[in-house]
């Protein structure tokens, strides 16, 4: 049964009539698609048709997801990822693939399946392969994995913690903004599922990183990033680096996970749409 609703099913149709090349956004924990906004509308005015969909099961809004946290639990890595997928296969171009966190993962994984021109994956969770487990990447997870009956719930961060996993490198001030606007409920079993990738063979947190389909790929790493540390990124980016296509990494200085909603987006946006151009560039007239 499919899991797209009307507001996904609308923006593929939007895209298709439009007949720009499409560039699908995919959040991570924690967040909801709607954090991608000013990206959208960003690429959309550099020619490009922007999509933002949710995981399956999405709240609408921040207010709805917080006033109903059960919408999130239960949901795996290969669920999420077979709903974009559906997503992908109704765009009549092969889209560019953007991803944050957990969506930097998925970002991955559907490369890895051959669905993108071009893909970015900003601060990604780890797969199958990555080793390290730096003590800022563990503290940060530790809300969730702290308690094993987590892996069937949905889990909010208190302030304290959305300060420490996202935004300890931004004031308190913007801080406390980000954590109002954004912060939502998340499933735990994605996090059990990366954090056991290493143990378990049959872990749906992989990534087929050798598939001459895969197509160009950049990790963008945030210099100060507690969930996500440059020495995860460029794990993932060394297990990447065997394909046969062009394999990127770069870090932004000065910068925690929350990069991709902070005062600060621009330059992540800008970094991401600069690759994306080079492979997949906007027809003369468009941008």
């Amino acid at each position: 049964m499919s899991t797209i609703t009307e507001h996904e099913a609308r923006q593929v149709a939007e895209a298709n009539a439009s007949g720009r090349t499409p560039v699908v956004f995919i959040h991570g924990l924690w967040l909801l698609g709607g954090s991608w906004d000013r990206w959208s509308e960003h690429f959309e005015a550099a020619g490009y048709a922007a999509l933002s969909p949710g995981w399956p099961d999405d709240p609408e809004t921040v207010d709805a997801a917080n006033e109903h946290p059960e919408v999130f639990a239960g949901k795996g890595i290969e669920d999420v990822a077979d709903h974009y997928e559906e997503i992908i296969k109704g765009l009549d171009a092969k889209p560019a693939i953007v991803g944050h966190s957990f969506g930097g993962l998925l970002t991955e994984i559907l490369a890895g399946r051959g669905l993108a021109a071009v893909s970015v994956a900003i601060s990604p969770a780890p797969f199958r392969g990555v080793l390290p487990l730096p003590i800022s990447a563990l503290r940060s997870s530790a809300p969730v994995l702290g308690n094993p009956l987590n892996r069937n719930r949905a889990v909010p961060l208190t302030y304290d913690q959305f300060r420490y996993a996202f935004a300890n490198a931004v004031r308190e001030d913007e801080a406390q903004a980000l954590y109002e606007a954004f912060a939502v409920p998340a499933p735990g079993e994605p996090l059990f599922q990366a954090a056991t990738a290493n143990l378990n063979p049959w872990t749906e947190a992989k990534v087929d990183s050798e598939n001459p389909e895969r197509g160009p790929l950049l990790i963008i790493a945030g210099e100060r990033d507690h969930t996500v540390p440059f020495a995860i990124a460029n794990a993932s980016f060394k297990r990447e680096e065997r394909n046969e296509g062009v394999t990127e990494i770069v870090t932004i200085p000065g910068r925690g996970h929350a990069l991709t909603i902070d005062s600060g987006w621009r330059e992540v946006a800008d970094t991401a749409l600069d690759f994306v151009r080079r492979f997949a560039p906007v027809p003369v007239g468009q941008g």
